[in-house]
């Protein structure tokens, strides 16, 4: 097993059987079917390749684990680095686990240009992996960029009626983001020589190198949240995209976003990174409000899901920025969870429209009467995704706002007013679409789940309740590599610190800091914040 390149293997057998299927030959009914059954048969084991991962992952070792690492580029020193942690081993069995549902949720609803659609899922699966498994920069952002192209077509392509302005305006908003991000991993490269992780992760950046390089890295992460103002693309993309597309965008690209923020602008920028939280928390907390209420006043099924999705991320975004090891653990969880219920709440809206044709909430009513097993997995999904104590959405909530009283009494309380939100929007959609009264002609004569689609949601319903009932396996492997990325944070905070004073530039730090250092002056709460920060947060301010 050590010597196996497992990570490349599971990266790469997608894109195998996306060349497979582009190579195949006979009449177009023929390939459809072909094209379905390789799709599906190559992600399964590609989610059965993944658990090895799991199975095979020690919980007690901080560092990378399942490390490959080679010459790319050579004569830059650019590395094919792969490698993964108890944060990105859950986003690749995320990614491995939805696609093949994406494939069979795809079965009947696709029957234009099926080999096409089915490469591109393979296609993004390919890049998603990479990108979690990468461990140097420039092979990140080319795994992170990839993944615009296949979505870009699946938009496109198999979208509704606004399909193009959708997928071009999704297109034009990452793609503006990244450009900088572009540009700040080329400076990393200019002022350490290298971009793989582990070198630079050993350099120091100047503070104000940090608060640049920072912003550029935002300015990508944030739109792939989508963080507000930035989130507008998002419900038009959602509405436009087919059924699976709707639940990969939800599923997982939306944690690409956050999961950069903790893999390279937490550790690579800590003091930058205090310096920007309390922007964050404000962002995530107008997020969580804002579009909270959007989605109140929608009568579009899959819009409604598509704002709460940017609230639910705005509780991510704001355990991530606590920097307190519940909210970070929580954030991922969150991150998870939203992945599963998201995905899930899709799902349903794709089994009622594909019956139907309509997602207008107007249109539904008494579907209780017609499809009683639908709405038994409907009201699951959407009890979980107002927190409801025993289902996934449970656990990450609670753990975010436990991480975010430590930090401050009036965000955690603003933030606890978007589940409340949350709840009034979620359940008003189940009233509306199970239990009004039957009057639309069309509903009378639609059947329940076929078995097919019980099995996509069955799936889905056990991670739901495992996740909420028994999270215990899942954070035994987060919270060691949440741990050490806080751990690491103050270290190089202190650091950061450490060097101005040395240089006889006086900055404000943390109560804790201060004391040790006598070239360093003030002491003064952070932005405003509870004094009880000064033991988890040192921040490098401007010279005083």
């Amino acid at each position: 097993m050590d010597n196996l390149p497992l990570l490349s293997v599971i990266t790469f057998l997608p894109l195998i059987g996306s060349l497979f299927i582009l190579v195949m030959k006979g009449d177009e009914a023929t390939i459809a079917s072909n094209a379905r059954n390789v799709a599906l048969w190559t992600s399964f084991l590609t989610f059965a390749l993944s658990l090895i991962l799991w199975i095979h992952f020690d919980i007690d070792q901080i560092t990378y684990q399942f490390v490959e690492n080679t010459n790319w580029i050579k004569d830059m020193g650019i590395q094919y680095h792969l490698g993964i942690d108890g944060v990105s081993l859950f986003f690749i069995l995320l990614t491995t686990f939805l696609t093949p549902l994406c494939i069979l949720a795809s079965w009947e609803s696709i029957q234009t240009r099926v080999r096409e659609y089915m490469m591109a899922f393979l296609l993004m699966e390919t890049l998603l992996v990479g990108m979690f498994c990468a461990l140097d920069l420039l092979l990140f952002y080319v795994f992170f960029e990839g993944v615009l192209i296949p979505m870009f077509l699946i938009i496109g392509i198999w979208g509704g009626e606004r399909r193009i302005y959708s997928c071009f305006k999704f297109f034009l908003y990452t793609l503006l983001g990244s450009v900088l991000m572009l540009v700040a991993i080329l400076s990393i490269y200019y002022m350490t020589g290298s971009t793989d992780l582990s070198v630079v992760m050993d350099f120091t950046f100047p503070l104000s190198a940090q608060k640049w390089l920072w912003l550029a890295f935002f300015a990508s992460f944030a739109v792939k949240v989508p963080m507000w103002p930035v989130h507008t693309w998002l419900p038009d993309a959602h509405v436009e995209a087919p059924t699976a597309g709707s639940v990969i965008l939800a599923g997982v690209l939306l944690k690409m976003g956050a999961y950069g923020f903790l893999r390279f602008s937490i550790p690579l920028f800590p003091s930058a990174t205090v310096v920007f939280t309390p922007m964050i928390m404000i962002l995530s907390i107008i997020a969580i409000i804002y579009t909270s209420l959007v989605a109140l006043v929608q009568t579009d099924m899959k819009k409604l899901i598509a704002y709460s999705s940017i609230a639910h991320m705005g509780f991510v975004t704001l355990g991530i920025f606590t920097l307190t090891s519940q909210g970070v653990s929580g954030a991922v969880i969150q991150m998870l969870s939203h992945g599963i219920v998201a995905s899930a709440l899709f799902l349903c809206v794709g089994i009622v429209y594909d019956r139907v044709h309509t997602r207008d909430i107007e249109r539904y009513g008494g579907l209780v009467a017609r499809m009683p097993i639908y709405a038994l997995f409907f009201m699951l999904f959407i009890f979980a995704a107002i927190g409801l104590p025993g289902t996934s959405g449970f656990v990450g909530e609670i753990l975010v706002l436990v991480g975010a009283f430590q930090v401050n009494t009036w965000v955690a309380t603003l933030a606890a007013s978007g589940m409340v939100l949350g709840a009034s929007y979620a359940l008003w959609l189940y009233r509306r679409v199970i239990f009004e009264k039957l009057v639309h002609a069309d509903l009378k004569a639609i059947l329940d789940l076929n078995m097919r689609e019980a099995t996509i949601l069955g799936s889905l319903a056990g991670l739901v309740l495992w996740l909420g009932l028994y999270p215990q396996p899942f954070l035994n492997i987060i919270n060691p590599a949440v741990t050490e990325l806080i751990s690491n944070h103050k270290h190089w905070v202190r650091e950061d610190a450490s060097a101005a004073a040395r240089e006889g530039t006086p900055v404000k730090v943390g109560e804790e800091y201060v004391r040790d250092q006598t070239k360093i002056s003030g002491s003064e709460s952070i932005y405003g914040m509870p004094e009880q920060l000064h033991s988890s947060w040192f921040l490098v301010g401007e010279p005083v």
